[in-house]
């Protein structure tokens, strides 16, 4: 979960956060009305845009200790997985029944599970459970401070998805902040090696979870329809789906069995933090809409490429790291390819909006 599940935006890149269980896009991108006073339109933009960081934030640290403490020593990621799922489709389930006995909300449409729809579903919940999976073990097996560099390739892929798939062509600029995003990866990736702390298998996750973002987005757009082009039953679904099929996969990798030796498997803490998890990763999804609503797409990525860059440091502090010169110039090019690359699409999509006469072979170049 990190990260965010909610399909990201038009502009969405790789920095902005990691795979996450949100429950709905609140609103369509733009600010409040213009009758509302400067200063106040300022500070709802301000308090919205740290909710958005301390929610990923808090969200990625819980996650590591969860995945990864030494104190805890839980080794069943699939489990966590599944936990977070599973409180996500009863978030949903839960918030839908209360709102059917309020006023009406179109944001929450009243939820059922409907046997056919959950199966045109699967497809997308079976790359859905690889993005939120391999994102969960690739910050089990990497620090913090390298997750965001360990998944930086989402963009990249989304690049090369949107070609392959789609028949979508990407512009030169473009191309080159893809090429600073893979240049800062590999850096990165030599940097750990050359100070111990470099895990193939984390990278080998970090890849696959970047891929399956780009993936979970493609996918999302065709079944979509399925759901009446309702993020809030598409992400129940997903759940659902994904709690189903997690059940085997614990069983066939012995999670079971670990759960059955592990020493705090009845503590209140335990869970504590489980369900704390479980709410911030539900929770990444509502605080991107206000963010997207009360800023832009294009202004949601650029805050998302600065929380990483804040988490990264966060990161260094908290775990007493010390990183060489070499290990920032990678964390700088992967954040800088990124922004770079949010900024030009942003521009393209600009002059399409602005120049009617953009042919129809132009407008495809701009939707990655």
């Amino acid at each position: 979960p990190g990260a965010g599940r909610v399909p990201r935006p038009l502009l969405a890149h790789g920095a902005a956060g990691g795979a996450m269980s949100g429950p709905l896009r609140m609103a369509p991108a733009g600010g409040p009305g213009a009758t509302v006073p400067f200063v106040l339109r300022a500070v709802r933009i301000a308090l919205v845009v740290c909710l958005y960081w301390f929610t990923s934030i808090a969200m990625v640290f819980l996650n590591k200790y969860l995945l990864d403490s030494p104190s805890l020593r839980l080794d069943a990621p699939l489990f966590v997985t599944f936990y977070q799922c599973a409180l996500t489709a009863a978030l949903c389930l839960g918030l839908s029944l209360g709102a059917a006995c309020g006023p009406p909300c179109p944001a929450l449409p009243t939820l059922r599970l409907d046997a056919k729809v959950s199966r045109s579903v699967l497809p997308l919940s079976a790359v859905f459970i690889g993005m939120v999976t391999s994102n969960n073990l690739c910050l089990k097996h990497v620090g913090v401070a390298f997750y965001n560099v360990g998944r930086s390739l989402t963009t990249v892929f989304n690049v090369l998805l949107s070609y392959l798939l789609l028949k979508q062509t990407t512009s030169l600029y473009a191309l080159l902040a893809c090429g600073a995003i893979i240049g800062g990866f590999w850096l990165g990736v030599d940097q750990e090696g050359a100070e111990g702390t470099l895990s193939w298998t984390g990278i080998f996750f970090g890849i696959l979870a970047s891929l399956c973002v780009s993936l979970n987005a493609i996918y999302t757009k065709k079944v979509l329809p399925v759901v009446d082009g309702s993020i809030w039953r598409l992400t129940f679904y997903n759940n659902v789906n994904a709690c189903v099929l997690f059940f085997p996969l614990m069983m066939l990798l012995g999670e079971f069995r670990t759960l059955y030796h592990f020493n705090k498997l009845w503590s209140p803490s335990f869970w504590g933090v489980m369900t704390l998890g479980g709410v911030f990763g539900f929770a990444i999804g509502y605080v991107t809409g206000l963010q997207i609503k009360f800023t832009s797409p294009l202004t949601h990525n650029v805050s998302g490429t600065a929380k990483a860059c804040a988490q990264t440091v966060l990161a260094v502090i908290y775990f007493e790291e010390t990183k060489s010169f070499l290990w920032w110039t990678s964390n700088l090019m992967v954040l800088g390819g990124s922004f770079a690359y949010t900024w030009v699409k942003g521009l393209e999509m600009r002059k399409m909006q602005e120049d009617p006469n953009v042919k129809s072979s132009e407008r495809n170049e701009t939707g990655v």
